[in-house]
């Protein structure tokens, strides 16, 4: 037993020493990356329609026959040829009608641009016009899906590559097509996902279809983006809503006060600092950072009535948060399916592209993030050790 409990504080000894060398490493790359300039990053592009098409091979190659697998892979690449040579031949035909409908419309067309009378008046009313939403595509085109991917934290740290990933994407994107956001997160700071939420309704804005599909969790910030979409698609366990807003924070006065330690915050300003972790906290400042949360409430619900108008905002408002088929009989959500049953199944009759922002990194960063991502393994193995042990002494 003695041996066990040296050899114990030994091991503990030596993972205490890798992983304050791990942290100095880590640190000392973030710092190094911090000083040097950033270098932009690239777009990466994935047809997910080629990736299905491999998985479906791959699982035929290996439950068929060999020759009857050859003969069904022939006939495969036969049908894909003959679907794309007939979308090629109704796209050329579509090509040669474009300038005779537009001779003949020339003369009626109208355009929803307004005039300048008309449109001084509507900035006066404090309208906006965005273009008019288009789901199908003209005749001998397929439907692009453009699929991109936001897993948040409590910074929305994903914001940044969000945003070039929608600016590349409305370069290219048509009438007709559709931007998929597969969208996970429990929400955070107010500003940071209000800017992601801004950054999808660049989308709408731009008259092109917005689906967001949420797999396991869009609460608070995270339903703020997702309220943003055209239509919103939820895993039947999917946690959704939390319509509210939540702040706090210790307070360690009486403890410097038991201690003979005086904290002096100075201030200009009636309302610069309601409440602070070490001074006193007057009842004054408690109610103005009180209806600085209430104010914040008021406007996520006015956000999420204006791109949820059916929605009973007072009954969901209410900080709750719900699962799949509650949050669609609440009208939080628009229908109950995963994002994989979803592209699948869209992937018959539309293109998927999955689109994605990478960071260039440099060896202090990678570094950085090895040492990083060796410090959270080491530590969750750790605790699942110390649940594992404790769930045996018990």
């Amino acid at each position: 037993m003695e041996f066990l409990s040296e050899y114990g504080l030994f091991l503990a000894k030596v993972v205490t020493l890798v992983v304050a060398l791990l942290v100095l490493i880590g640190f000392i790359a973030a710092n190094r990356e911090q000083l040097k300039e950033r270098v932009p990053g690239y777009i990466s592009v994935t047809k997910l329609n080629d990736r299905y098409e491999q998985f479906k091979e791959t699982l035929l190659e290996a439950v068929m026959d060999k020759h009857e697998f050859s003969r069904r892979k022939k006939q495969m690449a036969k049908g894909r040829k003959a679907r794309d040579k007939a979308l090629a031949k109704k796209h050329k035909e579509m090509l040669k009608k474009q300038p005779q409908e537009k001779v003949r419309q020339s003369g009626l067309e109208r355009t929803d641009t307004p005039v300048p009378e008309q449109g001084a008046a509507d900035a006066e009313a404090g309208e906006q016009h965005v273009q008019a939403l288009v789901t199908e595509k003209p005749a001998g085109e397929r439907k692009r899906i453009f699929v991109m991917h936001f897993d948040g934290d409590i910074k929305a740290s994903a914001l940044s590559n969000l945003r070039e990933e929608v600016t590349a994407v409305l370069q290219v994107a048509e009438p007709g097509d559709e931007v998929l956001v597969c969208l996970e997160s429990p929400g955070g700071m107010v500003a940071n996902y209000g800017l992601a939420a801004s950054q999808l309704s660049r989308v709408r804005s731009a008259g092109i279809q917005l689906t967001v599909a949420v797999d396991k969790v869009a609460a608070s910030g995270g339903y703020m983006m997702a309220c943003v979409a055209d239509r919103i698609l939820a895993a039947p366990f999917a946690m959704v809503g939390s319509i509210g807003v939540v702040a706090q924070l210790p307070n360690f006065h009486r403890l410097l006060k038991r201690h003979d330690v005086d904290f002096e915050l100075f201030t200009a300003g009636e309302y610069k600092r309601t409440v602070t972790m070490f001074g006193e906290n007057t009842p004054e400042g408690r109610e103005k950072f009180q209806s600085d949360l209430e104010e914040i409430h008021a406007l996520f619900q006015h956000f999420v009535a204006e791109y949820r108008p059916a929605l009973d905002i007072a009954k969901v408002a209410t900080g709750e948060v719900w699962f799949g088929q509650r949050a669609l009989d609440l009208g939080l959500v628009d229908e109950l399916k995963t994002s994989d049953e979803y592209l699948t199944h869209c992937a018959q009759e539309a293109d998927l592209y999955q689109v994605e922002y990478k960071e260039r990194r440099n060896i202090a960063k990678k570094i950085g993030l090895a040492a990083q991502g060796g410090v959270e393994s080491m530590l969750m193995r750790l605790f699942s050790r110390l649940a594992a042990w404790r769930h045996q002494a018990q």
